[in-house]
């Protein structure tokens, strides 16, 4: 089992889209057993997803190890697809594994779910917090989705020294250009400054996601978009297998 996390500290910039649309992937292209592990409060990834249980805090709880994460495991409409939910409880997770003191909390918790599942997809919050310090020690691979704008990519540099700074192990790292629309002139110097990163073109398909509560390859596939994400998959793919 491997995990991959979907991780920015900004804001705004399509990572949970990008989550549920990688989750998608791994399960129906790839034949993963996969899950999806909502880390944000907001718990967007949970709705577009279909669920509306809340958990009533547990989803802090599985952290404290007052409720196992298996227990708080559901399906979804996607074969091989799991998902483990958000509930607002995440508000005060930084705080909770700061207390904790444990550094690699979620690294063993994910395994627990070695046997489980073949790939962890983690829709992290944003911000530089222990939340995030924890996602950085557990991931094989981060996926740090990038608006192609002066704000968007200061971040991500801002990200990539705040991870060289703190030492020991880091995780391979690629950055993704998402919402990219190739009618702003902003947007196509941004996307020529760095050519070799993928590209997610902005559409609004990816909107319609969340009307539908379902992912791009279950109601799009043929759209832009979702061959992007397909193609970005097939290179995460093969970064995870080298």
């Amino acid at each position: 089992m491997q995990a991959i996390a979907v991780y920015s500290p900004k804001g705004g910039v399509g990572k949970t889209t990008l989550s549920v649309n990688l989750a998608w992937c791994a399960a129906t292209l790839s034949a993963r057993r996969t899950l999806l592990w909502d880390l944000d409060p907001q718990g967007a990834s949970t709705f577009l997803l279909g669920h509306d249980r809340a958990l009533d805090g547990q989803a802090r709880a599985v952290f404290a190890r007052d409720v196992s994460a298996d227990a708080l495991i559901v399906g979804t409409s996607v074969d091989r697809l799991d998902l483990l939910p958000a509930d607002t409880s995440l508000r005060g997770l930084d705080l909770l594994l700061h207390g904790l003191g444990k550094r690699k909390r979620l690294n063993r918790l994910l395994e627990t779910l070695a046997g489980r599942y073949d790939r962890v997809i983690l829709d992290c919050p944003p911000g530089l917090t222990e939340t995030a310090e924890q996602v950085v020690r557990a991931a094989a691979l981060i996926i740090a989705p990038v608006i192609p704008s002066p704000l968007s990519r200061r971040a991500f540099d801002e990200m990539v020294l705040h991870l060289d700074r703190g030492g020991g192990r880091r995780p391979a790292m690629l950055p993704v250009f998402g919402m990219a629309d190739r009618r702003r002139s902003v947007h196509n110097a941004a996307l020529a400054a760095d050519p070799d990163w993928p590209v997610i073109p902005m559409a609004s398909v990816v909107e319609a996601m969340a009307t539908r509560r379902q992912p791009l390859g279950a109601f799009a596939p043929s759209s832009p978009p979702a061959r992007a994400v397909a193609e970005l998959w097939t290179a995460i793919e093969r970064r995870l297998a080298g």
